[in-house]
């Protein structure tokens, strides 16, 4: 779709027009469903209505997917009953749980007793899981095969169960009469092979798997590591649940990427939907940015109190006080930009707890050399503009000194928390920021006191 605010003219159009209800259907039903997704949000809420209902079941269905959470449930609640869970039975057993688990208790119920039987019986069983988890993330609908079947055998029982259950289809997996799993085998091997070979000659039997208690760091990890289009997720006893999906696991990294940008930047995520900060009410918004700033409140009075110690300095030569914001932002800055790059490393697994003293010892050099050339830089500029030597030289002294302890703290900090089990995404913005403040005014004024004692 190439411009969406002329195909939202267009729609508008058609919705005034009471006599065009059939074109609009017929052009709604004609875009791609990612397309239609992007369409329905652009669109006020009753129009939105107005032309979801005009949607043919399969489609809307292929949409609902493509919803944030929260529109999801708007949209399924607006319309008839028995058209949402037309809509609901025709999603993946994942997405149907999504969506089910998003919604009030009673509407939940309400909806599962309206689904099939089997269907709502497979529902009910992955909304008992975190959906954080391999439980919650995964589709309960595996293709399985019996481990004395021939490739001809298989062939032909994935073209009828393919078809029937409306699989999607990466690996076929092996398993006993009791669904523990003992096997896996790729579509090109089976394609390959020649039909007289038994499954069991072509299966792979080191396989990589999930167990439905994993959280969602480690699947995405895992996906990461292997590059798998699928991972089959087994129980404590490796009796064959599920399969999660690479898709899946797209969702729970961009998922998690907003979390650490949002944590990152002091805004609390942990009892809080992400979508509720952006689109929910404004307490919502305040109680997910409150609580880090009353911790950068108190971090700030510690650093107007270390100000206040050196309250005799200021005095003695007032001029100092010109420098506190230049050197509080580019030692921010550049703790800043460790703790982004430790965070990140320690996220994506290209640095571990084994490396900390290698980073921080070697981010404490890049610092020392950065903070070298910036407080020379400083010295001259400030020799030339005050003709003060000796000011220059504590101002650049204390830049180099600063952005030293900066890249140190940004790079210890993500550390220590990942060690305390805490997300390390945490510790950047207010606490690095007030960390740097404390510590770089205490050495400035030090310096700047320790000159004005020896030389006025």
């Amino acid at each position: 779709m190439k411009n969406l605010s002329t195909t939202i003219e267009r729609i508008r159009e058609l919705l005034d027009d009471v006599s065009s209800e059939e074109t609009l259907k017929e052009e709604l039903n004609s875009f791609h469903s990612a397309d239609l997704a992007d369409i329905l949000q652009e669109l006020k809420d009753e129009e939105r209505l107005e032309c979801f209902k005009l949607i043919d079941v399969e489609k809307a269905s292929e949409i609902i997917e493509y919803l944030p959470p929260q529109l999801q449930v708007e949209i399924l609640g607006a319309i008839d009953q028995e058209h949402a869970s037309r809509i609901i039975t025709m999603l993946p057993h994942d997405a149907a749980a999504d969506v089910l688990g998003d919604m009030e208790d009673d509407e939940t119920e309400t909806y599962l007793d309206k689904l099939p039987q089997k269907f709502s019986d497979e529902v009910r069983e992955l909304l008992t899981y975190n959906e954080e988890t391999a439980g919650g993330l995964m589709n309960p609908l595996v293709m399985t095969v019996n481990i004395d079947m021939t490739v001809q055998q298989v062939l032909d029982y994935v073209r009828i169960k393919a078809e029937e259950d409306n699989l999607d289809l990466y690996y076929i997996y092996v398993v006993d009469k009791q669904n523990h799993l003992i096997g896996v085998v790729s579509l090109r091997a089976l394609l390959t092979t020649r039909k007289n070979v038994k499954i069991s000659e072509i299966m792979t039997s080191d396989i990589v798997k999930l167990h439905v208690d994993d959280q969602q760091g480690y699947i995405a990890d895992e996906f990461m590591k292997y590059q798998f289009n699928a991972l089959p997720v087994v129980d404590l006893y490796n009796r064959l649940k599920g399969v999660v999906t690479w898709d899946d696991i797209q969702d729970v990294v961009e998922e998690e990427t907003t979390e650490e940008i949002y944590a990152s930047s002091g805004i609390a995520t942990g009892s809080i939907d992400e979508d509720e900060i952006l689109e929910g009410s404004m307490f919502t918004s305040i109680r997910a940015r409150t609580p880090w700033l009353f911790v950068t409140l108190i971090g700030e009075f510690i650093a107007v109190n270390v100000a206040n110690h050196f309250d005799g300095t200021l005095k003695a030569l007032p001029i100092i006080a010109i420098f506190m914001p230049l050197l509080a932002g580019l030692a921010g800055n550049i703790g800043t930009q460790s703790i982004t790059l430790m965070v990140r490393g320690l996220s994506t697994g290209q640095l571990t707890m084994n490396s900390a003293l290698y980073n921080i010892f070697r981010e404490g050099l890049i610092g020392l050399a950065i903070g070298a050339v910036f407080g020379l830089m400083v010295t001259l500029f400030t020799w030339g503009w005050q003709h003060h030597f000796e000011l220059g030289l504590i101002v650049g002294l204390s830049m180099a000194i600063n952005m030293s302890l900066a890249t140190i703290i940004g790079t210890l900090t993500p550390f220590a928390m990942k060690k305390m089990n805490i997300d390390p995404a945490v510790a950047s913005g207010p606490v690095i920021a007030t960390a740097i403040d404390v510590l770089g005014l205490a050495v400035y004024f030090t310096l700047a006191t320790a000159f004005i004692i020896k030389f006025m």
